[in-house]
């Protein structure tokens, strides 16, 4: 039997690097047939399952939010057809209920088969830029429950025996606002589940159907021997953190709570979600599957050199709540998922960070969709267009080094960057600026990563909306270990022929847009890391040379005064004297700041004394940035997150 072989050292090499290079070979298949140009910017995910549907390979470029949930949806898949699978077989599933992410991501599964049994499975997950809904790109922030996001697609059979169930296909892509891309990619993806049967059943022809399940489960016990080891040498203990979603749109005033406590016992890790908020009436809830891969995803940041897979998944437990926002059940709208799960994320490095201060780093920024859909006006039959855009941003400061600047999410690393010419040829939206944002990185003793600022204006179309699926308006990208924030998310629309822009904020579904209507957005720097008054000024220079901050932030933020000796050139000099006098004040009054009366910080802010920076910053105060009212709940939450993280770790004067 497979179980009572063992493989010696150099086949076991050479099997776990093969079935990690079948899933990348199934991600290259992707890439050069799909017709999605979302999907062709690199938003998907592969896998190779084992005969029970465990995880057992992830490719190099896989991204982290598909990939600690492609075993559930496996898993499903099997329970409905157990029995009935045969060769040639595709299946097809987006349930986020049944451990996938959202309706966006659909998932197709091939069982592999080897002398009539199946000894794997094959997955090929892809964002499909439309599933129905109310919405254009099926993001509708309003949306309480599933039946405003799409369609949602329990296993189903799309392959029988290698038969295409072109009506079942057909179905399903009527459903959407752009059929011809789903039939595509639906294509697309079923050959690269192909392309990974292929490559394990030549590993077959190879080494023997016994060597290669041998080596399937092989790999699996590899990862968790090692990461147990690790775990184990770590202390013993507790750590506790809380992060925000900023609001619930049908609800009062106030961030929404997600609750960590993180145990360390033995060689396991326990994730204790008790405390997180209620789900809430928008699609910012996650599904247990996405709140598991978030956590997946964060650990395994602080263990890069291992590869992923279900031998990972053994050594930590997780602890949810049944209806709260880290475990919404059917039919709770949940396709803004990915809200709490960089929250979940970004609170694992925090809580790592403590445990590996050497691998320490602050918050990223948050993820953003943009999503506009219409008529495009430039063909004369006017076709459906899709406009589904997200942007790169900063990640946080790190212990002895800066954060990444324009770095896609963490919550997805193998995201590209849409080239804009490629967006512009498919959609009546032209870029009028896109560059690194003066300012956005969160100052620390180690800076977090810059951030980006796009603008786009509306070409000739008709009946077209825009929405907005973003966050940390609010709950601020924070720094850790003395650092400070980096700066509020939110676009912005000027109307053709208007001089005055209007902010929409970071979270709306479904505005009208007409030509020649302007939008932008910024992206968020990462969060600082370490007491910025301990910057080395040649540093600061240095920023200020590339633009990464202004001579004016330099001096609040980091309290460096610097002396413009030829801007054209580059040229700056930090006064010695005025700087030491500077941080001296900063440090004997930036406590009082941070604890200054709120409503007298948001006055300052409508009289134009204060800008946005200085109220987060010196201040640590949420107000309402198009009207500068005061959210004085939102402020609570916040300082108290400000001062555990920042004001604690401040040296005293």
């Amino acid at each position: 039997m497979a179980g009572d072989l063992a493989l010696d050292p150099v086949t076991f090499e050479v099997l776990k690097n093969s079935f990690i290079t079948s899933v990348d070979q199934m991600g290259e298949q992707v890439l050069r047939t799909c017709y999605s140009f979302v999907i062709y910017n690199r938003d998907f995910s592969s896998a190779l399952h084992d005969a029970m549907g465990e995880c057992a390979a992830q490719g190099n470029q896989d991204i982290a939010v598909h990939v600690g949930t492609l075993h559930f949806t496996c898993k499903d898949v099997m329970r409905h057809f157990e029995g009935d699978m045969h060769e040639g077989d595709v299946f097809a599933i987006n349930d986020p209920y049944a451990g996938g992410t959202h309706f966006s991501d659909v998932r197709l599964i091939r069982p592999i088969f080897a002398d009539g049994k199946i000894i794997a499975f094959s997955q090929s997950n892809g964002h499909w830029s439309d599933v129905g809904g109310s919405v254009p790109g099926s993001f509708d922030v309003a949306a309480r429950e599933m039946f405003r996001e799409g369609l949602r697609i329990t296993p189903i059979r799309l392959f029988d025996k290698g038969r295409f169930c072109k009506d079942v296909a057909h179905l399903i892509a009527s459903n959407t606002r752009d059929p011809a891309s789903i039939i595509g990619d639906i294509q697309a993806q079923a050959e690269a589940t192909a392309v990974c049967e292929r490559e394990i059943l030549r590993l077959v022809t190879k080494y023997g159907r016994d060597t290669v399940e041998t080596g399937l489960a092989a790999v699996q016990d590899y990862v968790e021997r090692s990461a147990r080891q690790r775990i184990a040498a770590l202390p013993d203990g507790e750590w506790e953190t809380v992060d925000f979603i900023d609001r619930d749109p049908a609800g009062g005033e106030g961030m929404i709570p997600i609750k960590i406590k993180m145990t360390i016992k033995g060689d396991r890790a326990i994730y204790d979600f008790t405390g997180s908020h209620p789900t809430i009436g928008s699609i910012y809830n996650s599904a247990f599957g996405a709140t598991f891969s978030a956590v997946a995803a964060g650990m395994k940041t602080f263990f890069p050199d291992l590869p992923l897979n279900s031998g990972f998944y053994r050594c930590f437990d997780i602890i949810a709540p049944e209806g709260s926002i880290v475990d919404a059940k059917w039919p709770i709208a949940v396709t803004g998922f990915l809200m709490p799960f960089e929250k979940i994320m970004n609170s694992i490095y925090e809580m790592w960070s403590k445990l590996m201060p050497e691998r320490a780093l602050a918050c990223a920024f948050n993820l953003e969709y943009l999503l506009t859909g219409g008529l495009d006006a430039r063909s004369s039959d006017k076709p459906i267009f899709m406009f589904y855009d997200w942007l790169p941003g900063g990640w946080g400061g790190r212990n002895g080094k800066d954060g990444s600047n324009v770095t896609t999410a963490c919550f997805g690393t193998g995201l590209m960057s849409q080239p804009v010419e490629g967006q512009e040829r498919a959609n009546p939206i032209l870029t009028t600026k896109c560059e690194i944002l003066t300012d956005s990185p969160g100052p620390g003793k180690w800076r977090g990563g810059a951030g980006v600022e796009k603008v786009s204006r509306m070409l000739q179309a008709e009946k077209t909306v825009i929405s907005y699926i973003c966050d940390r308006e609010r709950a601020v990208v924070w720094g850790i270990e003395g650092g400070l924030p980096s700066m509020p998310h939110g676009l912005t629309l000027q109307r053709a022929g208007s001089k005055a822009e209007e902010r929409l904020g970071s979270i709306f579904s479904d505005v009208p847009i007409g030509e020649g209507d302007v939008f932008s957005r910024p992206t968020a720097g990462g969060g600082g890391f370490g007491d910025p008054l301990e910057r080395d000024p040649r540093l600061v220079i240095e920023d200020i040379k590339d633009d990464y901050i202004s001579v004016a932030r330099a001096a609040k933020d980091y309290g460096v005064v610097v002396q413009i000796v030829d801007a054209e050139l580059c040229e700056y000099e930090v006064d010695k004297a005025a700087t030491d006098a500077l941080r001296a004040r900063i440090r004997r009054e930036r406590v009082a700041n941070v604890r200054l009366d709120p409503e007298l910080v948001a006055q300052r802010y409508r009289s134009g004394a204060l800008d946005a920076l200085d109220v987060i910053r010196q201040h640590a105060v949420i107000l309402d940035w198009g009207s500068g009212a005061l959210l004085p709940e939102s402020t609570r939450q916040f300082r108290e997150a400000f001062e555990r993280r920042s004001v604690a770790n401040w040296a005293a004067d």
